[in-house]
């Protein structure tokens, strides 16, 4: 298993904590657009269910990035070299995924909301999104 560069890891860890800031951001708006509906209903409970998934998981994400760029940084105090790198990299890496999954199935839920015409387009987008997002991380 070949070693990263603490500046790779850091890099990597600046691109996802921003993209998982951002997508946070987006879920978190998603959810009060979603807690605003008048209506009640299974499908309902389940959109909202997945919006507040993933932003609790980008902001998971976000602050195990933060982390991970202030373990690796060059002038780093001593003490931070006995914080759990590898632990802190999956809580980062493990946000993300659960976080992308969970609004890729938010949105593939919330057309049923409005019709099964639209129901039918944002499920088979959603599922294309994340069948996508799982080919391009596991399989290389």
């Amino acid at each position: 298993m070949e070693l990263l560069a603490p500046a790779y890891i850091s890099t990597l860890a600046s691109q996802i904590g921003s993209l998982s800031a951002f997508l946070g951001g987006f879920a978190a708006t998603f959810l009060a657009t979603l807690l605003t509906i008048k209506r009640e209903g299974h499908l309902l409970t389940v959109t909202i269910t997945l919006a507040v998934v993933a932003a609790v998981a980008f902001i998971i994400s976000v602050i195990a990035s933060t982390v991970q760029i202030a373990i690796y940084h060059p002038n780093a105090p001593s003490f931070v070299s006995d914080f759990p790198r590898a632990r802190i990299q999956m809580s980062m890496l493990l946000g993300f995924m659960v976080g992308t999954l969970a609004l890729l199935g938010s949105l593939g839920c919330c057309g049923w909301l409005r019709s099964r015409q639209i129901g039918w387009i944002t499920a088979a987008v959603g599922f294309f999104g994340a069948m996508m997002v799982i080919v391009l991380t596991v399989y290389n």
